[in-house]
């Protein structure tokens, strides 16, 4: 392409590309870019003499090449597919007519910030240090999967809302980023793909707002960091899929407000992340999946726990912060799988690693009252009859209020009537509270229970404290087995 072919404002760009001079056509610096469509002569570019220029544009000696253009209005398409360019592209402020194409494309860099685009088509693009979109706007889908970023990739503020796209208007799918991917503020109308993304450094969507309605807002199976995914203060409409993703610092959704009524608001399953940080928002509307996870540190806040969980075969370290284990137990209640013993076994270990015993007592102990929901009937009643008697071994001192109890009730009955004797001459001389205690422990013999025989009511007394008896050391024993195998 010649340069008597040019406009004034594509001669303009031309000639400073080879000295890498920075071309500014805005009127204002608050110009904004939406407003491109109106934009005159003075400061389109044509798609194909930006082409031209990036694959076989002028070059001076002892200067850096680059393409670094503000507030132009791009007409017809720039088209870089497979192309391979060795000098910094930087197209801010800008209004593109068309989509920008760069499939499999290798760049050296790529900077969009503040643009407005009808969409982004770059997969398997290779840039070698940075693509930045920051702030930019998007009509449609923007395409980055399988892309390979040297650098960090930067969608800080930007806004895509494509409500004619099929499936998600964002695609980082397998895309591979060798420093940060930094999103906060990310604002998208439809779903986030970032399935099987790996990330060297950290995720940043602080901030962000996903929408997806009723589907997925962001898909973050398999994904990959290297450090955390921060994510406070995120609001998304849909659900967010963790599957199987690695994180070994932080994923973070402190002050999140998670919404997917009806639905999945947070899946993480099969994970293994270091912490799960989910406090300090509202309630998740939806359900929560952490079945499988792996997770050395859990900050979960009781008041985010929605009415559905999903917990089965969750493992965790620690569990913070510390809350009694009445409000720790209302979240295992609502676990959709019903009785999960793992569950309660991985809150008693929680609670016994700092140290809180009688907080773990009560997790075992609502362990077994659940457990026995789950039984026959009969099985039902046994349980009923030790967590009367003892708590299932672990109200030891209700047997001994118990015993009491009764030893009070026959001392006094059978002081007020003595039974008679059976040999009046070898009888020991009648005790009402020996000859109870004889009847209540069916192992020890005062030598009462068989020298006297009581008649009427109060042999149906006794074998109803015989009766007591036995099934009160049945359950104490039962209960410090149960106790002593725990320890």
């Amino acid at each position: 392409m010649e340069i008597n072919e040019l406009t004034p404002a594509e001669a303009r760009v031309w000639r400073a590309f080879a000295r890498g001079e920075y071309v500014d056509f805005r009127a204002a610096p608050d110009d904004d870019p939406a407003d491109g469509g109106t934009w005159g002569a003075e400061r389109t570019v044509r798609g194909e003499v930006l082409r031209a220029l990036l694959l076989h544009g002028p070059r001076e000696d002892g200067e850096v090449a680059a393409l670094d253009v503000a507030g132009a209005r791009i007409t017809g398409g720039l088209d870089l597919q497979y192309a391979s360019v060795d000098h910094p592209v930087r197209l801010r402020h800008c209004h593109f007519e068309e989509t920008l194409r760069c499939y499999a494309a290798r760049l050296r860099e790529l900077n969009l910030s503040e643009s407005v685009l009808p969409g982004l088509v770059s997969h398997a693009v290779r840039v070698d240090g940075m693509l930045r979109m920051t702030r930019a706007r998007c009509r449609g889908t923007v395409r980055l999967n399988g892309a390979e970023i040297g650098r960090s990739l930067y969608l800080e503020g930007v806004a895509i809302d494509a409500p004619d796209a099929e499936g998600p208007v964002l695609h980082l799918n397998q895309t591979v980023v060798g420093a940060d991917l930094w999103a906060p503020g990310l604002r998208t109308r439809g779903s986030v793909r970032l399935t099987g993304a790996s990330v060297t450094g950290m995720v940043n969507l602080k901030d962000a707002e996903l929408d997806a309605a009723d589907g997925t807002a962001l898909d973050a199976q398999h994904l990959v960091v290297g450090s955390s995914v921060t994510a406070t203060c995120l609001t998304a409409r849909g659900t967010l899929d963790f599957r199987g993703a690695r994180v070994p610092g932080t994923l973070e959704l402190a002050h999140a407000r998670l919404s997917r009524p009806g639905g999945t608001a947070l899946r993480a399953t099969s994970c293994v992340i270091g912490e799960l940080w989910l406090f300090g928002g509202g309630r998740i509307e939806g359900a929560l999946r952490l079945r499988r996870a792996r997770l050395d540190s859990l900050s979960l806040d009781p008041a985010m726990v929605p009415a559905e969980v999903y917990l089965n075969d969750l493992t965790y370290t620690a569990l913070v912060p510390h809350h009694p284990a009445a409000l720790r137990l209302a979240m295992l209640e609502r676990d959709g799988d019903g009785y999960v013993p793992h569950s309660y076994e991985q809150l008693t270990a929680a609670y016994r690693r700092i140290g809180d015993d009688d907080a773990a007592r009560l997790v075992q102990l609502a362990k077994l009252r659940r457990h026995r929901r789950t039984l026959r009937w009969y099985a039902r009643l046994w349980g009923h009859l030790q967590d009367l008697a003892v708590g299932y071994g672990f109200r030891p001192l209700r047997a001994g209020a118990w015993l009491l109890s009764l030893l009070a009730v026959g001392s006094l009955a059978y002081g007020l009537h003595h039974p008679e004797a059976l040999k009046p001459s070898e009888s020991p001389e009648f005790n009402p509270v020996f000859y109870t205690l004889d009847l209540l422990l069916p192992i020890i013999s005062f030598g009462q229970e068989t020298a006297f025989a009581p008649g009427g009511w109060y042999q149906w007394l006794a074998y109803a404290l015989v009766l007591m008896g036995w099934i009160l050391a049945s359950t104490v024993v039962a209960g410090v087995t149960r106790a002593v195998s725990r320890q």
